[in-house]
């Protein structure tokens, strides 16, 4: 996959995430491009979510 098409994939995504939990910055969603731990630690603490439900939210989104 090119830079490009994984920019747009993020783009997409990340709006995505951004209406579904809104207690994300736009600061947390700029620093967890690409990196899924970092999101999945970003959706734990703030939304008490345990790793793997938060990994199955994001796999439900089309990501990761």
């Amino acid at each position: 996959m090119n830079e490009d098409i994984a920019t747009g994939k993020w783009k997409q995504v990340s709006g995505k995430i951004e209406q579904k939990w809104s207690k994300l910055t736009d600061a947390d969603l700029k620093a967890a491009e690409g990196n899924k731990d970092y999101l999945l630690g970003k959706l734990q603490e703030h939304y008490g979510l345990a790793e793997d439900k938060a990994e199955q939210h994001l796999k439900d989104l089309g990501h990761f």
